[in-house]
């Protein structure tokens, strides 16, 4: 045999058996009914996992969320940059059209111009896995547990609380090790 063809073998069954090993994440547990509704308004992000879209934000990080006159949950997105400006990232938000039946806590985002929201790549998810008080904090994760945000409706969120969420976002397997808090 030739060792090209032994290397060839030995890397097809040295990726199999890594496939074999690897522990499919469980399934993100999310709220049970969210009223969306309620949840509109401004969220102050009060902590996150790092993520690409966000590496330039150092303060002030919001979102406002409303729905238009039909019903279309409007997203921007908002942030101070090291300089001193802000950067707005505008969206669009709906329910997950691919979960049957659609549950009102599992909802995607688009930032990509409208004419592009046919492709699904361009749409991101985002749950809302936990809302604590009256609709005054949310966590938010994504089922392959790559993006993490804590939000408060207060710009000054109570620590404990913030705190309590990230460790419950620990137990649903989320690496906060590295997780920016405000």
């Amino acid at each position: 045999m030739k060792i090209a063809t032994i290397l060839k073998l030995g890397l097809l069954g040295g990726l199999s058996a890594l496939m074999a090993c690897a522990k499919p994440a469980a399934p993100l547990i999310t709220e049970n009914s969210v009223n969306l509704s309620r949840y509109v308004g401004t969220w102050y992000e009060q902590a996150r996992l790092p993520n690409r879209f966000q590496k330039d934000c150092v303060a002030d990080t919001k979102a406002e969320y409303t729905l238009d006159a039909k019903g279309q949950l409007q997203v921007v997105n908002q942030c101070q940059l090291m300089d001193g400006s802000t950067i707005v990232a505008n969206g669009v938000g709906r329910l997950n059209t691919s979960i049957q039946p659609q549950d009102s806590a599992k909802l995607q985002v688009r930032f990509a111009p409208a004419w592009l929201g046919f492709l699904p790549m361009v749409w991101g998810d985002y749950w809302i896995m936990r809302l604590e008080g009256d609709y005054d904090y949310s966590l938010v994760g994504t089922p392959d547990r790559k993006y993490l945000w804590v939000l408060s409706r207060q710009q000054q969120a109570d620590p404990n609380v913030v705190e309590a969420l990230l460790q419950y976002s620990e137990k649903q397997d989320f690496d906060i090790s590295t997780v920016i808090r405000h």
